[in-house]
């Protein structure tokens, strides 16, 4: 599936025994290239319909991924789940909702600024702009991000065009920067109307990708935090449009379009078994 863009494979492991270790999420992206996998357990609560676990292309772990909880919803509300669910995730609990015109809403949660939550390798007491930059000193090309974390860490430079700079490039750098402990998403951000913004995004162990939801949350927060806009914002990403809602009760709904691909079959031998 994609939503926006953002390239999904949603793997139902829910009435299955195997599990999905690291060498096997990359022998499925080796098969079926992909942004993130989203890999569905049966539940471990009465309340949820599953428990799910994401990882990126390189077989690493992310704890959020909003446009592919968005692909699980679509398709789960399409084998018939009722229109409100909750999935577990190692994050928490995520609320899933049908929203008008075929659209999925997600619940991402609460965002958290403090340097030891987003993590950071130093303390600092404003998390809406920390020292970080790339050029020279007395002329950087970018600084000052913001960062937060939204199930994982994200970085947020203020630009005037995301396309004037190379994120293939100091991506890689900045995602592996000493300052972030477990790595960072790292976005451009320009800000193009008091509830609108573009954003192009280097992700964690995915590289450049045609949207992010996790990254699109951190920015959109990162900009009312900011005074740059206010709480309900819509991102622009390459692949597309995400309405953000920071709502007063300090929860990210965002909510957006999902699409089908096609189906398939993966070999039991790429799997572990369950322990």
């Amino acid at each position: 599936m994609n939503g926006i863009g953002n390239e999904i494979v949603v793997l139902d492991l829910r009435s299955r025994p195997e599990t999905v270790t690291a060498e096997a999420a990359r022998a499925i992206g080796a098969r079926e290239p992909f942004d993130q996998l989203m890999v569905l357990y049966a539940p471990r609560r009465p309340d949820t319909l599953a428990f799910m676990r994401i990882f990126n292309i390189d077989g690493s772990e992310s704890f959020a991924c909003g446009n592919g909880t968005r692909c699980v919803g679509t398709r789960l509300f399409d084998a018939g789940a009722p229109s409100r669910f909750f999935l577990e995730s190692r994050a928490g609990l995520l609320r899933v909702e049908k929203a008008d015109a075929g659209l999925v809403t997600v619940d991402m949660g609460e965002p958290r600024f403090a340097w030891n939550d987003i993590p950071l390798a130093e303390p600092f007491a404003d998390t809406r702009a920390i020292e970080l930059q790339i050029g020279p000193i007395d002329a950087p090309i970018l600084h000052s991000p913001s960062v937060a974390n939204i199930g994982n860490p994200h970085a947020i430079f203020w630009v005037d065009d995301v396309e004037a700079y190379d994120l293939a490039a100091i991506g890689p750098m900045l995602e592996n920067h000493p300052i972030f402990p477990e790595r960072a998403n790292i976005s451009l951000a320009h800000v193009t109307a008091p509830d609108a913004l573009t954003l192009k995004v280097w992700e964690r162990g995915a590289g450049l990708t045609r949207a992010c939801g996790s990254a699109a949350c951190a920015a959109a927060v990162s900009a009312a935090r900011t005074r740059r806009t206010g709480r309900k914002v819509r991102v622009t990403l390459p692949g597309g449009d995400l309405v953000i809602d920071w709502t007063a009760e300090n929860r990210i709904l965002m909510t957006g379009a999902t699409e089908f691909e096609h189906d398939g079959l993966l070999p039991g031998e790429i799997f572990a078994p369950a322990a």
